[in-house]
């Protein structure tokens, strides 16, 4: 028989069995269900109007932001991210949940507005009943499967991620909850199936008629008052079950289904390149307090499911240092829930036990931004790190090398302590001068940074830049003693205001010359000239004694000026063909590390790799490449700090680079394109044993040495 044919007549009763009496009872669950739900949402958006504005723009354009949204949750790309498994199941569990929602909407809506309101006849029979029956059942079934992936994964396999203190009894509440929803769902339909003695046109809903016929095969017989009274039974506990959950969601974990959108919708596209000021009354507090923290921090921990993704790809978490991301974020929404609740305050961050944060948690952190790479909800997470920080910075909780630093700073100008006056000493052994940028009108302004300026080993790369540069005969210029340390990671340790001067100082010298482009050696340098320091608003501080600066209230604002990395500037070159490295052939095995600051923050991978090989070099990728690399552990002031881990990021970085990538011990050169990143693994291929097996090199070492001016470079070439 053609089912869809014959479709006159198709429907159901909706409340079969249930009778008036019942009706009324469940109109005043669900009355009394609503009241809740809605009660829960006004104290949760109640908390996040109380809360302290957010330093950007978030609801800007709010129509983009919700289209994009939308894009970015319905497909659920996040979630595929370096986790296929994971993807599939949040996809099944979030399509299927959709359709279900949407599917009782219809029907409502056709209960409650068409016909009650309007006066029209049911669309909800014939074809329309069949379509909807059919794709019920199979996105239903899609529901039921995601959430046996989930059941899976966290009982059978208990994947690692998924445990932590924080992991409670609400997790496992809500994770059977939606399992016994979607399972009680097709319970219902197989016993009213049979209850209507399996009406024909029902073969549509295949998962519900195959478990009317299991039910039969087990001895529960059709149009008999047994079954009836079973699916009465069925149909109130699974209406008590779904009214329990939409009571619920509000005040548990169920809320992320809200949060996460809401989330995803306020996100900051720059969020980690650019940090939010901090106000020039020195009265203002960081983190003092959670009423310290902006609605965006606190949806930020409402937003977190966890899921465990930002803590899996923590570096500071695998070289057992006592930072986890996730427990960060949801030891903030604890205490925050604890006061709530008439908790006893105390310290947000300090050293020992009585705060909430420790100050060795937030030390720890290498700000990499790999963990808010990895999150599907898009939570900043080194947003609310740098507040921490600042605090720790404003309490005086910082360690003694950090204090060293910033005292270096303070007095000298850069982290090492060393004489300003001996910045330029580096172009000393060059065989040709290079010019001074504040008298020479030149292409591009260098600003070459602390690393390269003092550190002996990074000086060969500063040399073999200079070279490249020459060679290309491009004019270029330094700033000599007027050049100070940048400030992007004192900044993200929490010296604010230290970081506020040092940017001031730099943009009066950048006013001071004449030049089209700035290039940085050190991706850190050419993060917070391009993202934050048209960001800051020196015009705050004009007052301040020493900081007086005289220029508009923002530099660059209009994008004028182009910022660039190294690599960028000189595969332009190469392109161009002002930089000739056709024909060159150096023929070594190497793999790349991609830096922290330059790819994941500023999305540069392209430009070193089609350096390295037009250098000849073949080019062997790492299992941990491009947006998912591994931080090298220098970054967030951890260059400054001591930590007894083992192994260390950089020496697991080159154990990964040996072992783990097609070539293996074949590969010859660990490649890097950042100062701090030479410094970090090449103490990491001494303390972890590699230094016979591995030579760290710059990428502008293989270019010198592919051009053969490593002598003008004075460019010490390691021995074969």
């Amino acid at each position: 028989m053609n089912v869809v044919a014959q479709a006159d007549g198709v429907h159901r009763e909706t409340y079969l069995g249930v009778g008036s009496l019942g009706k009324v009872l469940f109109y005043f669950l669900v009355a009394i269900t609503l009241a809740v739900f809605f009660y829960g949402l006004y104290q949760r958006f109640g908390r996040y109007a109380r809360a302290e504005e957010d330093a950007f723009s978030r609801l800007d354009d709010l129509s983009s932001r919700i289209t994009s949204a939308a894009k970015i949750v319905l497909s659920n790309e996040k979630q595929f991210n370096r986790d296929l498994y994971g993807g599939l199941m949040h996809s099944f569990i979030l399509w299927g949940f959709l359709s279900l929602f949407i599917a009782t909407s219809i029907l409502a809506f056709d209960e409650y507005a068409y016909q009650l309101v309007l006066g029209q006849e049911s669309f909800w029979e014939g074809d329309f009943y069949l379509a909807y029956s059919f794709m019920a059942d199979a996105m239903g079934l899609l529901f039921v499967v995601g959430v046996g992936m989930a059941i899976y994964r966290r009982y059978w396999v208990r994947n690692h991620r998924l445990w932590g203190r924080h992991t409670s009894n609400e997790d496992d509440i809500f994770i059977w909850t939606l399992f016994l929803l979607g399972v009680g769902g097709f319970v219902l339909e197989g016993l009213r199936i049979l209850v209507e003695g399996y009406p024909e046109y029902e073969v549509v809903s295949f998962v519900g008629y195959g478990t009317a016929m299991a039910f039969e095969a087990i001895g529960v017989a059709p149009e008999v008052g047994t079954t009836a009274t079973l699916h009465s039974a069925a149909w109130w506990a699974h209406s008590l079950l779904a009214l329990f959950f939409i009571a619920w969601i509000p005040y548990a974990k169920p809320f992320h289904m809200i949060s996460s959108f809401a989330n995803v919708v306020t996100r900051d596209e720059k969020a980690g390149q650019r940090l939010p000021g901090v106000p020039a009354d020195l009265d203002a507090t960081n983190a003092e307090s959670v009423d310290d923290f902006s609605w965006k921090e606190l949806l930020d921990q409402d937003a977190c499911t966890k899921c465990g993704r930002c803590s899996g790809v923590c570096p500071a978490k695998a070289s057992d240092r006592p930072l986890d991301p996730r427990n960060v974020i949801l030891d903030l929404k604890r205490y925050r829930e604890e006061l709530d609740a008439g908790g006893e305050e105390k310290p947000i961050i300090a050293d020992g036990g009585t705060s909430v944060i420790d100050t060795a948690t937030m030390e720890s952190c290498m700000a990499c931004m790999a963990c808010m790479d990895a999150c599907p909800v898009e939570i900043e997470h080194l947003k609310s790190f740098t507040k921490l920080n600042r605090q720790m910075t404003d309490q005086g909780d910082i360690a003694p090398s950090m204090q060293e630093v910033f005292q270096n700073v303070m007095q000298n100008g850069n982290t090492f302590g060393d004489s300003p006056r001996n910045r330029a000493d580096w172009t000393e052994e060059l065989e040709f001068d290079v010019d001074d940028a504040r008298e020479e009108e030149v292409e591009y302004l260098w600003y070459v940074g602390d690393f390269p300026s003092y550190d002996e080993r990074n000086k060969q790369v500063a040399r073999s830049l200079a070279t490249i540069l020459k060679e290309a005969d491009v004019s270029f210029g330094i700033l000599f003693e007027d050049e100070k340390y940048d400030g992007n990671d004192i900044r993200r340790v929490g010296e604010e205001f230290l970081y506020i001067e040092l940017a001031g100082h730099h943009v009066e010298s950048f006013e001071a010359c004449d030049f089209e482009k700035i290039i940085c050696t050190d991706p850190h340098s050419y993060n917070t000239f391009e993202n934050e320091y048209p960001e800051v608003d020196f015009e705050e501080f004009a007052d301040d004694p020493i900081m007086p600066f005289e220029y508009d209230e923002h530099w660059n604002e209009d994008g004028e000026i182009e910022v660039y990395h190294w690599t960028e500037a000189i595969e332009e070159l190469v392109t161009e063909g002002t930089l000739d490295l056709s024909g060159t052939e150096l023929d070594y095995t190497v793999t790349y590390h991609d830096p922290c600051h330059l790819g994941r923050y500023n999305d540069v991978y392209e430009a070193p790799r089609e350096l390295i090989k037009a250098t000849g070099c073949s080019l062997e990728e790492m299992p941990r490449n491009r947006a998912n690399s591994f931080c090298c552990g220098g970054g967030g002031g951890g260059l400054w700090m001591d930590f007894e881990e083992d192994p260390k990021p950089s020496e697991e970085r080159i154990r990964e680079a040996l072992e783990d990538t097609d070539a293996g011990s074949a590969v010859e050169k660990f490649v890097v394109a950042c100062p701090m990143c030479m410094t970090m693994y090449e103490d990491g291929r001494k303390t972890g044993g590699y230094e016979d097996e591995i030579e760290i090199v710059d990428v502008a070492e293989l270019i010198v040495e592919a051009i053969g001016k490593q002598e003008e470079a004075n460019l010490e070439v390691a021995a074969d």
